[in-house]
């Protein structure tokens, strides 16, 4: 299993700049979570890591009052999210539970990635990218991507557990 990574030092800071659209069709301005640590994951429905929607809903159970919000943001980059946005709304509340904020289905690869993503990717490094689906990556309050955590690596892992902890903390003592 890999260890996260830590985020290159010349695209930090710039999160909250970025917008997605809801899955509902309404605005998505990550302004809105300014202040907030964010935890932002490509998925998708058809995947062998989908299960993962378990852990990021106990994440964000667990640690939302505190201040952390997870984002899914599905995307059939790797061909394993075909449904359109109430397929997937669907799909993600009646089998995993999921209550925490979803996008539309966008690209997080590529030329085509949404702006969000080839900010985080270009940050992360070719090491940190996106390479499969539900990669993790960890926006401080202040909106500096601060770490990265590959598809193999669990919502509920210690690793991942910890660093947003630590975020949770530093935002908690500001």
């Amino acid at each position: 299993m890999q260890s996260s990574g830590r985020a290159q030092p010349q695209a930090e800071g710039r999160a909250f700049t970025f917008a997605f659209e809801k899955i509902n069709g309404k605005p998505m301005p990550l302004s809105d979570f300014k202040g907030r640590v964010l935890l932002v994951v490509n998925t998708a429905s058809f995947c062998g890591f989908t299960g993962q929607y378990e852990g990021l809903q106990t994440l964000w159970q667990t640690y939302k009052d505190r201040g952390l919000t997870v984002i899914g943001v599905p995307s059939n980059d790797f061909y394993q999210e075909s449904g359109d946005a109430a397929e997937i709304a669907n799909f993600c509340k009646g089998t995993f539970g999921v209550t925490f904020p979803l996008t539309a289905k966008y690209s997080v690869t590529g030329a085509n990635a949404h702006p969000f993503y080839q900010w985080a990717n270009s940050a992360a490094g070719k090491k940190g990218s996106v390479g499969w689906n539900f990669h993790k990556f960890l926006i401080s309050a202040d909106g500096k991507l601060v770490a990265y955590f590959p598809t193999n690596m669990t919502p509920t892992s210690k690793s991942v557990i910890a660093a947003i902890e630590a975020e949770l903390a530093k935002r908690e003592k500001s």
